[in-house]
């Protein structure tokens, strides 16, 4: 299951499973956000794809307490139910506020006018695993520029927040680069979905990365042109090299501050503009290091910068 390739990936995640995203500590309506600096479990793909249990262990020993899933398949974590992943994560002092799991226009019920029994479970899982935020890190392409189908499934985004709402969580998505270069009438598809989202139901969580060289694709224009909008942040720096790179850009991630991103100054605008309180980091290749020490030294770096 687990490519190299983020957007392989997504992609076959996509079609075996519709499943849900997990990341825990709900919070009631109105609450203060509570502010938290964790890591997408993707970056550390084969090492969880391998010894799950082994691996988060190492990753609690690098002072990692928060962690986002990237693996829901057949209602499992992992591998674990709900109940077992949460009890693992209790065991090494680790929460999973948050995780990704692809919503299709399939997980809606138009005869019964209701989601899909699949993907209510999904939901149910994420409560139960104790995450606050269920994210959608995908829109299928056949949607992209079909304007009637991306109303209905804007629509479906609401009505998935308020279902997320009744469990105490959220509803959010999670951008690629295709939401940039994607023309939807006299703009682009990103800005369909957050003109299309009630931000009360749907959450964004804006990877700082994944648009690097995209036209319209800037993280501090965008933070400055939706103020409020980003919830949560996947924090990745990007190196230039000579491949086509994660997104096909000529762009692949490195440890955070060695990249040619101006993070502190992206991170400071999310924490003050953005209405940024999820910090999740991501980083997808590793220029030669071992995935596991690249992320806990991430995590070490925001933290000295206070995060």
């Amino acid at each position: 299951m687990m490519d190299s390739s983020r957007r392989t990936f997504i992609k076959n995640s996509a079609l075996v499973v519709a499943g849900a995203a997990l990341l825990p500590n709900s919070l009631l309506a109105g609450e203060k956000k509570l502010t938290r600096l964790g890591i997408q479990l993707y970056s550390v793909r084969d090492a969880m794809g391998k010894d799950p249990m082994g691996t988060l262990k190492k990753l609690a020993a690098g002072d990692i307490k928060h962690v986002e899933h990237a693996n829901y398949i057949s209602r499992k974590f992992y591998g674990y139910t709900a109940k077992e992943f949460k009890k693992i994560l209790t065991d090494l002092s680790m929460q999973m506020p948050s995780g990704h799991t692809v919503m299709t226009a399939k997980d809606w019920d138009s005869s019964k006018n209701d989601f899909t029994d699949k993907w209510k479970y999904t939901i149910e899982d994420a409560a139960e695993v104790g995450q606050r935020y269920v994210i959608s890190p995908w829109l299928d392409e056949s949607l992209r520029t079909d304007m009637d189908g991306l109303k209905k499934f804007m629509e479906q985004f609401n009505k998935c927040g308020e279902l997320c709402k009744a469990h105490g969580m959220k509803f959010g998505y999670h951008n690629h680069d295709f939401e940039f270069s994607t023309k939807v009438g006299d703009s682009n598809l990103f800005d369909f979905i957050l003109k299309n989202t009630d931000p009360e139901l749907v959450a964004q969580q804006l990877d700082t990365g994944n648009m690097a060289g995209v036209p319209g694709g800037e993280p501090l224009a965008l933070l400055d042109k939706y103020p409020g909008r980003f919830e949560l942040m996947h924090v990745k720096d990007e190196i230039k090299v000579a491949e086509k790179g994660e997104m096909g850009h000529g762009y692949e991630s490195t440890i955070i501050g060695e990249g040619i991103m101006p993070m502190k100054e992206i991170l400071k605008t999310a924490r003050k503009k953005g209405g940024t309180s999820q910090f999740i980091i991501e980083q997808e290749s590793y220029q030669g290091k071992d995935p596991v020490e690249c992320i806990i030294t991430d995590v070490h770096v925001m933290t000295k910068w206070g995060y």
